[in-house]
């Protein structure tokens, strides 16, 4: 795909996959593109060209809502949630597509409370009161009630405690051990690669190196990459 902002070719010809039941990670420095990419598969911009598959389906111009009922949601950075909502009522807009219409809400919702028994405490409460780890909890939450087969997240460990940052990749396992496929960014490098099946390295707006997790977790290249040591167009490579 290649994606532009204005003048700006922010996304230059990236090609990946993530096949069904996989931890797929995207890692790099800020302003790489990394939530570029995410923002294109979900509908929310438009690839100035290349395509976007999801389970067969050519996706790169259907609506966000559309993308959602295939089975494909977006946790966003920064959460976006609807603060002055409660957060029983952020996680009904979860369910809100046909598709999770169709399925048993208050099943979703219990399962939703299985894994985030701090959301069932306060589920009366304004979303804007929550603390930085429950409305991450809550975007994921959200993200959940759609029943997703791909669920992509973005930076779902930024700016939480140490002790929640575990949390959160623990959650990602679990998450993938009940069979949903995860698309990963996340600047927390060697966590995600940890538990990640495959990752790619993008560098000013093209992947520059790709991998097994645990073979790019001791790559030199990618380690002096992320820290904004080497240049993006050097030694460009495959493991």
């Amino acid at each position: 795909m290649n994606v532009y902002y204005g003048q700006l070719h922010a996304i230059i010809d990236v090609s990946f996959s993530v096949d069904e039941g996989e931890i797929v990670v995207i890692v790099g420095s800020n302003g790489a593109g990394k939530s570029t990419i995410l923002r294109t598969c979900s509908g929310l911009l438009r690839p100035a060209s290349g395509d976007i598959k999801f389970q067969g389906h050519e996706i790169s111009k259907m609506e966000p809502h559309e993308i959602v009922d295939l089975g494909l949601s977006h946790v966003p950075e920064g959460r976006e949630l609807f603060p002055f909502m409660t957060v029983l009522e952020n996680l009904k807009l979860g369910a809100y597509t046909k598709r999770a219409r169709h399925e048993n809400f208050e099943d979703n919702l219990e399962g939703v409370y299985q894994l985030f028994p701090r959301l069932k405490e306060r589920e009366k409460q304004w979303a804007k009161t929550l603390s930085g780890g429950e409305q991450q909890m809550l975007a994921i939450g959200r993200a959940l009630m759609s029943n997703p087969k791909l669920l992509m997240m973005d930076e779902p460990s930024l700016g939480l405690a140490p002790n929640l940052v575990l949390l959160m990749f623990d959650i990602v396992e679990k998450l993938n051990d009940q069979g949903t496929s995860i698309l990963l960014v996340e600047q927390n490098i060697m966590h995600s690669l940890e538990i990640a099946d495959r990752g790619y390295l993008i560098e000013t707006g093209e992947i520059t190196l790709e991998g097994k997790g645990n073979e790019l977790i001791n790559n030199e290249y990618l380690r002096k990459a992320c820290l904004g040591i080497s240049s993006a167009r050097e030694k460009k490579g495959k493991l």
